[in-house]
């Protein structure tokens, strides 16, 4: 199986988790920066992973860059989200960036799976919940980073 695994990231975090999930997958962890078109076609698996700033928006390299996942074809792609926040700064936009990119490769005609379950987080918005759940693996690498090796080994083991 083949998995890529897209990423943006500032400071690191949200680059070593693509890196640990990468590693786990047998796949190959791609900056958005870096990117092609056939980065986001030529796979078995596409993971996308983005931190979120501050009132919710993506991070800037995603943003930059958000044409090359446009222009990808992705319908009936199976794609598995991950996100990046601090739940205690931002309990009202935890993750949102997760959301945007899964509405992203919704209107693509993707197959999101992956979803994950809300408990064991404290929060009090996210345009990443839907009915419930998280559109994906939503992490905490400030409040929560003992838990992000028990949650990408679990998340995997439903993906792969």
């Amino acid at each position: 199986m083949i998995v890529n695994v897209i990423f943006g990231s500032d400071g690191g975090a949200t680059k070593g988790v693509a890196s640990k999930i990468s590693k786990k997958a047998q796949g190959k962890s791609i900056d958005i920066k870096a990117a092609t078109k056939a980065d986001f076609e030529n796979c078995d698996l596409l993971i996308l992973g983005s931190p979120t700033y501050g009132d919710g928006t993506l991070q800037t390299d995603w943003e930059e860059n958000i044409d090359k996942l446009r222009e990808a074809n992705l319908a009936g792609k199976k794609v598995a989200l991950f996100g990046t926040g601090d739940q205690a700064t931002y309990p009202d936009s935890f993750v949102d960036a997760m959301g945007i990119l899964f509405d992203e490769v919704s209107e693509k005609g993707a197959t999101v799976i992956g979803f994950t379950d809300t408990s064991g987080y404290d929060y009090t918005g996210s345009t990443a919940e839907r009915d419930g759940k998280f559109v994906g693996l939503a992490l905490d690498q400030d409040g929560q980073s003992g838990m992000t090796e028990k949650r990408v080994t679990a998340w995997l083991a439903g993906l792969l």
